[in-house]
């Protein structure tokens, strides 16, 4: 089974401040901005030290999205800021290099540490492509206790390419998707929420005057929607036609962008986190 960390354990978790931290813009924290860097693999297994740990998934993309990356789009800086933040509005004890940088990795299906990765994130994943082995690696890391969030993929080709691929992974009769509204715990587990935030990428952002939906009327709604096993616990859940994450990449960028989307990104994605680990 997938090593559930005790310090995810939803009664560990608190708001610090009564959440005042969220309202912080902070500057700074562009560590991977305007560079490529190369992924960052974990040295042995034993880097996994019982702290929270942000696994990126890897994979190869069968086709280039506009303003993608593929696998390494937001990476690394919303790895590293959502860790921060995780580390601050919550008492979640959150792993930490020599440095002080919070721990993150890059795994690949194939990897042998993936089965230290409770939680795992897949972007831009309308042009994942998964061969034979990564088919069946990804499906024994999901039922065997993994949960995958996939995030900042949009318009109804993206979605396409992403649920076909899964249905490799999950037998879509016995595994389908289903939409999560906010009648879902997921809504409440910590912060209060009413639906799912859409939010663009600031580049998007910036040069549409402040437009949220990037493929316009095929994107004009965000959908939260998720896979659950025969017992109801989620497996895998999928945030569509938003970009929850560049609100932790760029928070530090621009103060109308940070106040406008960073506060409803962390919240989704604390509530999200929290409420996988601990069900």
């Amino acid at each position: 089974m997938i090593r559930r960390r005790a310090v995810l354990v939803a009664a560990l978790v608190v708001v610090l401040a009564g959440g005042a931290a969220f309202a912080q813009f902070r500057v700074g924290g562009g560590w991977g901005r305007m560079r490529r860097v190369p992924p960052r693999f974990p040295a042995s297994e034993a880097v996994f030290d019982g702290g929270f740990n942000f696994c990126r998934l890897m994979y190869s993309s069968q086709w280039r999205e506009s303003g993608g990356q593929g696998w390494s789009t937001d990476y690394p800086d919303a790895d590293i800021n959502f860790s921060i933040r995780f580390a601050e509005l919550t008492k979640t004890r959150v792993s930490k290099q020599a440095t002080g940088v919070p721990n993150h990795f890059v795994t690949r299906l194939t990897d042998p540490w993936l089965m230290r990765c409770p939680f795992l994130l897949g972007s831009d994943v309308g042009t994942m492509s998964l061969r034979d082995e990564e088919v069946t690696a990804l499906r024994d890391y999901l039922l065997k206790g993994g949960f995958f969030w996939v995030d900042d993929f949009w318009g109804s080709h993206a979605w396409d390419v992403f649920e076909q691929e899964m249905a490799r992974v999950l037998p879509p009769g016995t595994y389908p998707f289903r939409d999560l509204g906010p009648d879902h715990p997921i809504y409440r587990t910590m912060f209060p929420m009413t639906d799912l935030p859409q939010i663009p990428s600031i580049q998007f952002w910036r040069t549409t005057g402040g437009e949220s939906s990037e493929r316009g009327g095929d994107s004009a709604q965000a959908h939260m929607r998720g896979i659950t096993d025969a017992q109801g616990r989620l497996m895998v859940l999928a945030t569509h036609n938003t970009d929850i994450a560049d609100a932790w990449e760029r928070e530090g960028e621009d103060p109308e962008y940070f106040y406008t989307y960073s506060p409803n990104g962390y919240a989704t994605a604390v509530n999200i986190l929290l409420y996988a680990m601990s069900h």
